[in-house]
């Protein structure tokens, strides 16, 4: 179910317990075009066979290189020395285009319902996407897809 993976991956997308399957669904297509790793920690809101996400994700899945991990102590198990994790939250102190992203970097997204917990966003940087509009917050799949993009063109300058 997984493509193989280069040495440094362009980048890690991780979703902190996901909800909607449609929304991981997208993010892995998101993935499948930039060549990025996909990182889902559980509890999920929903099963990877559900019909919701296979028609989110069409496909792509083939392109996708897809990790699970039973909880965050488990994906932290799995980070490489140095490893740069981002949290994307409403809370950031940083605007996601002042970053300065590296090849291999992990980008964070919590909960569709509730975002990541306090005790983890607090313990990483913490990035924000502009909401000048307003509105509480940007789908979970848009905002994976604005992150990766931004972090995409400034790692190979598109």
């Amino acid at each position: 179910m997984t493509a193989a993976e280069p040495a440094t991956p362009l980048l890690h997308v991780v979703l902190f317990e996901p909800e909607k399957a449609g929304n991981v669904g997208n993010v892995a297509r998101t993935c499948s075009v930039l060549g990025a790793t996909l990182h889902l920690i559980r509890p999920f809101g929903f099963h990877l066979h559900d019909r919701e996400f296979r028609r989110a994700v069409m496909d792509y899945m083939e392109g996708v290189a897809l990790h699970e991990h039973a909880n965050w102590t488990a994906f932290a198990a799995t980070l490489p020395p140095g490893a740069r994790v981002w949290a994307f939250s409403t809370h950031g102190t940083q605007l996601h285009t002042q970053a300065g992203f590296r090849r291999g970097d992990y980008l964070l997204f919590g909960p569709e319902s509730r975002g990541l917990p306090v005790w983890l966003r607090d313990a990483l940087p913490r990035l924000k996407l502009p909401q000048p509009g307003g509105g509480r917050s940007l789908n979970l799949a848009v905002a994976a897809g604005i992150a990766a993009f931004e972090a995409g063109r400034q790692i190979e300058g598109w």
